[in-house]
């Protein structure tokens, strides 16, 4: 693969139970070296679309590859550049944290034996405590390592700080998905699913947001910025009336006007200007207050 091609590329992906389709015509494609953001909320379609990634199901039509290899005919080769942590984490109840380690460590080519031992000590994980009696967030902490230490081209994220305290979640999402991409810039992709999304404002470069199985955003985190905004628009007297299409949200509280716009530039703020309004203060919404307002 050149990086040139995608890490991820997604074409018109079904995926249906029955007659219920989970995913929905989804299209999408993943760039080297990005952090890739994949919202929904729950039961959108996001953990379902992994799962086809990975091969753990099959799609009922569309495509999907990875490294530019289809994951069903090519899944070792695929399974190999890859570590992925689910929603839903288990070990092997007998095993202590060091003999999970040691143990997905035998299936790699490669492992940072430091990183490890540096993650461990943060988390304040005890080595040869079992992972039967671990708690949820334990187990999430000792899975991230797993997929850390490798160090994939490519770490897929099924909601990763789900059960992690806010302090912990912060210090994961900071240290150590910020250092894996460092390791290697332009080569190491992550595509991370969550509802979370702004513990992750400061990574993601680009997103789709996903509902009902399908794709209803796809925009560059930067240039989702620029284009969705808050307005607060302060009148003299009684604000008029105000329906312009680029209005998402609208919210008055006596002569006070907010509004949340995906807007273009100076064409928006000259509609503005014509209500004469007495103030006007403007600034970019976060990624969640863009999923928020697109769902809505």
């Amino acid at each position: 693969m050149n990086n040139s091609s995608p890490v991820i590329d997604i074409s018109k992906l079904v995926r249906k139970y029955g007659k219920t389709d989970a995913v929905n015509g989804l299209t999408l494609n993943v760039q080297p070296g990005k952090c890739y953001g994949f919202f929904g909320r729950n039961g959108a379609g996001k953990t379902t679309t992994i799962k086809c990634l990975l091969n753990l199901l099959q799609p009922t039509s569309g495509s999907v590859r990875l490294f530019g290899l289809d994951p069903t005919r090519d899944e070792v080769a695929v399974k190999s550049r890859l570590a992925y942590v689910p929603d839903n984490v288990a070990f092997y109840p007998w095993m202590t944290i060091r003999d999970t380690l040691r143990y997905l460590a035998s299936f790699r080519p490669t492992w940072n034996s430091a990183t490890e031992s540096q993650l461990v000590s943060q988390f304040r994980l005890p080595y040869d405590q079992k992972t039967s009696t671990l708690s949820r967030g334990q187990r999430v902490q000792v899975a991230l390592i797993a997929a850390v230490c490798p160090e994939p081209e490519l770490l897929i994220l099924d909601e990763p700080t789900s059960g992690l305290d806010p302090i912990v979640r912060r210090e994961f999402i900071e240290t150590v998905i910020g250092a894996y991409q460092e390791t290697d810039p332009g080569n190491r992709t992550i595509f991370v699913s969550t509802h979370l999304i702004s513990e992750f404002e400061g990574l993601i470069d680009e997103f789709t947001i996903i509902d009902q199985g399908k794709a209803l955003l796809t925009m560059e985190a930067d240039a989702a910025r620029l284009q969705y905004k808050r307005f607060r628009l302060r009148f003299a007297q009684e604000p008029p009336v105000i329906n312009f299409p680029e209005i998402l949200q609208k919210h008055q509280e006596n002569r006070e006007v907010e509004l949340l716009v995906r807007e273009n530039g100076k064409p928006f703020m000259d509609k503005i200007s014509t209500l004469r309004p007495e103030s006007v203060f403007s600034e970019a919404l976060a990624l969640e207050e863009i999923f928020v307002a697109t769902l809505k």
